[in-house]
């Protein structure tokens, strides 16, 4: 890994060029929604178990995606703390997490990003974490998005209890049906995710010309079929798919209009006691800060070098971000935040290619959040799981891709050993030690196995009878 890409200014890129459009304006749209799959399950829960304001989260994640898209140059996405969002809804014997107490896990993890971002701690990890690791940690991310997206198409789903119900109906505003055209319409128009651009065409068109096989009848066809994706490519799908999710709601249950109140919601700072600090900690940000280094912060970094190779974002600037965000809106009762390779895979995967993409983002999520407050939770209670699964599967297949380039039995063993570790416990920070043991393990049985092997070379006497053999074998 470049140690340049730890150490650029974090405005190193003129503002004109941030602001300018690096593929169609259709195509930065569709992408802006391509992390909603995992964005409104998550903050829909927590609105429904927790209590949080929707309207305030609206109003500040707005502010982080209008922020990111601009300091980063890349569609950064802005997620709630999965981890702490799980503990604040799960069942215990003291309850469910205040937003107080919500508020107090995120503060500390910010704490802990800022601390490791600003120090260059977080730059040094990421610098030398091996490689095969870090894939592992991806494709567990990746597969286990695929997995709950699976179960929201194949399933009706509760999100206060996080518990699949009875298989969906085949029929209806949220049935299987939708589901499965939304998939089909989505494999249509994105394919494989391969986005096909003027620059793609003439290079193709510029390899063909190249090549004396293609001469004649082979030429204009494969330029119709280059149009034909390029057509397919600049529909924002994405874009499609939410809005026919949201007309879906209106129909789900007409009197969600009457429930609507118009303005934003009252902000306030909160109150957060000593008990609440201490619970928050304990309960929610010991878990979450793991995830937030691995998946938020050096999987992202990873993955933006993959898909941007000339925008990677550094560790200290991913870092540093997800802590000042927090510092930001917990105080005013805004879910804790922070990136996730999740949401870049989804929206890269849709067509987003700069940070305009989550500037649009932004800006609806500020208007929604201005008009319609706390109430717009009404219309995304009606939401379709089923179509929000069909989001939610692209993005964790998108990010799994990215480990196809482990090229070695090795790095691949790593990597898979990691993932199954991550998957079947449950828990990246355990798969990323196991990851991390297996690594070095490696490497000290090569070290030993040459070591060992010049040793007994150095120092067994050689025989007759390994002369004869030498001279036979070559």
């Amino acid at each position: 890994m470049d140690q340049s890409t730890t150490t650029t200014p974090l405005l190193s890129t003129p503002w004109r060029h941030r602001l300018r459009l690096k593929t169609s304006l259709s195509s930065e749209l569709s992408g802006a929604v391509g992390d909603l799959g995992t964005y409104i399950p998550i903050v829909l829960t927590i609105t429904l178990v927790s209590h949080l304001d929707l309207g305030t989260t609206l109003i500040f994640t707005s502010l982080y995606n209008i922020a990111t898209g601009l300091l980063f140059d890349i569609p950064m996405p802005v997620q709630p703390m999965k981890s702490i969002a799980a503990v604040a809804v799960a069942e215990s014997s003291s309850g469910h997490l205040t937003v107080p107490q919500i508020a107090a896990a995120g503060l500390s993890t910010s704490i802990v990003l800022l601390f490791l971002g600003s120090t260059g701690l977080m730059s040094f990890l990421y610098r030398f974490l091996p490689l095969p690791v870090v894939r592992g940690v991806q494709l567990s991310q990746g597969l286990s998005f695929a997995f709950t997206a699976i179960k929201y198409i194949r399933y009706n789903q509760d999100l206060v209890t996080s518990k699949s119900g009875t298989p969906r109906s085949l029929l209806g505003f949220d049935g299987l049906v939708v589901a499965l055209v939304s998939l089909l319409f989505l494999i249509l128009t994105t394919g494989a995710g391969d986005h096909h651009d003027d620059n793609q065409e003439d290079h193709e068109n510029h390899a063909r010309d190249d090549d004396d096989d293609d001469d004649g009848c082979r030429q204009p066809q494969n330029r119709r079929e280059c149009k034909r994706l390029r057509f397919l490519s600049s529909i924002p799908s994405a874009l499609i798919v939410f809005l026919v999710g949201l007309f879906l709601c209106f129909l789900r249950d007409p009197s969600v209009f009457k429930d609507l109140k118009f303005g934003p919601s009252k902000i306030s700072v909160l109150k957060i006691t000593w008990e609440d600090w201490k619970i928050g900690f304990v309960r929610a940000a010991i878990p979450q800060i793991p995830l937030s280094i691995l998946n938020s912060v050096i999987a992202v970094c990873k993955l933006s070098g993959d898909l941007f190779p000339d925008r990677e974002a550094s560790a200290m600037k991913v870092s540093v971000s997800v802590g000042i965000m927090n510092f930001v809106g917990c105080w005013f009762g805004a879910m804790p935040v922070c990136h996730g390779a999740g949401g870049l895979a989804g929206q890269y995967r849709f067509g987003g290619r700069s940070g305009l993409s989550v500037v649009f983002l932004g800006i609806g999520k500020l208007v929604l959040g201005l008009v319609f407050g706390n109430s717009f939770g009404m219309i995304l209670g009606q939401f379709p799981i089923g179509i929000l699964g069909v989001l939610l599967l692209f993005a964790g297949i998108e990010l799994a891709m990215a480990c196809r380039d482990m090229n070695t039995k090795e790095e691949s063993f790593v990597m898979l050993v990691c993932a199954a570790v991550s998957l079947t416990g449950s828990s990246a920070a355990l798969g990323f030690g196991c990851g991390i043991l297996l690594f070095l393990l490696l490497k000290l049985r090569q070290n030993v196995d040459c070591c060992g092997y010049g040793f007994l070379r150095s120092n067994k006497p050689k025989s007759s009878v390994d002369g004869e053999t030498s001279t036979i074998i070559p």
